[in-house]
């Protein structure tokens, strides 16, 4: 179970009230969500509003400062349709779009957003609750879950984007939690298993509980290579539910999001550790949360989004380009007369 906000060090505090220890990481301890701060375009290591990142060497020991809350970037509205069942994600590729429902994923073209075909699952079939979706080759791989019922399961569900049929399953189970997201990238499977603190009706306990969400990374057997957690600023923000999208970007990053925000979290793989590192947040007025699809079939790639109060498709220009990484400072190598006592 993931340790509460509450429980984890802040580094500030660490480098001067521990003169003797070392901390590597750096998670505010604030017991609600802070909001993301606005700030220029470029990621870097500037300051950030009136915090700033980096390191100060303490004795022969290197102390992580306070982290900044990454900054925030814009996205701008490309194209907006209508879609009657854009109510959990949008799957993309050259041509066409595909509004993902509980049961149903409809088809539309991508020029004038005409619905063209639609799959429907029957109300008493297996098809319970499609969360998102990626396009691969001519296929389209479906996250689908139980949810809300217990115990969690999960599975693939693999569709002929031409003729819209279901052609492939691939079954976990009960596994780490409930199925929300699917992409390829680098070779790899990757996937959003989520866990809530919402409580089901008839049930006493939470839906798995958002601190246990991990983003998982797959073989091409979807078997389990590694897995990470999803920092814990992030999950406040996303509670009561739960990570909602992913979808792997043209920069090299991963853009999650949750169920009801218009925002998106940029992360990278962490260097060490099992939490990824949270890198900006890009803005996306109009949607609420929900499933998210970049479009990487042209030369400016945009990510896609939902707004289900609505019923739209929304496209974004993302400045992604604008984005770097913070330099980081995690460990050094000491000779001779520095080692740490």
């Amino acid at each position: 179970m993931r340790t509460k906000p509450g429980t984890r060090l802040l580094v500030a505090l660490a480098a001067t009230a521990a003169a003797g220890a070392v901390a590597l990481t750096a998670i505010p301890g604030a017991a609600s969500a802070a909001a993301p701060t606005r700030a220029a375009a470029h990621v870097g290591t500037q300051a950030v509003g009136t915090q700033a990142v980096g390191t100060q060497a303490v004795g022969t020991q290197i102390v992580r400062s306070a982290a900044a809350v990454p900054p925030v970037l814009d996205g701008t509205v490309v194209a907006s349709f209508d879609a009657f069942d854009a109510n959990q994600a949008i799957a993309v590729d050259k041509k066409y779009f595909y509004a993902v429902n509980n049961r149903t994923i409809t088809k539309h073209d991508k020029a004038t957003g005409k619905p063209l075909l639609q799959f429907a699952g029957a109300s008493d079939g297996p098809i319970i609750h499609m969360d998102s979706g990626a396009v691969v080759g001519n296929k389209l791989y479906v996250a689908h879950s139980n949810y809300d019922e217990s115990p969690m399961e999960s599975s693939i569900e693999v569709f002929d984007t031409e003729t819209m049929r279901h052609v492939g399953t691939h079954s976990f189970g009960i596994y780490r939690g409930s199925l929300t997201w699917l992409d390829r990238h680098d070779g790899a499977w990757w996937a959003g298993f989520a866990n809530y603190d919402v409580v089901p009706d008839g049930e006493s306990e939470p839906y798995g509980e958002t601190y246990n969400t991990q983003v998982v990374k797959m073989d091409n057997d979807f078997q389990a290579v590694e897995s990470w957690t999803i920092p814990t600023q992030i999950l406040d923000r996303f509670k009561p539910m739960s990570n909602s999208g992913g979808s792997w970007g043209p920069d090299g990053r991963l853009y999650l999001t949750g169920h009801d925000l218009g925002e998106a979290y940029v992360m990278k793989v962490p260097a060490a550790g099992a939490e990824l590192e949270w890198v900006a947040t890009v803005e996306l007025p109009e949607i609420q949360g929900q499933g998210i699809a970049w479009d990487r079939s042209g030369a400016k790639p945009t990510l896609w989004g939902i707004s289900r109060a609505d019923s739209k498709v929304i496209s974004f220009s993302v400045p992604y380009r604008n984005i770097s990484d913070p330099e980081r400072t995690d460990w050094e190598i000491l000779g001779p007369g520095e080692f740490q006592q």
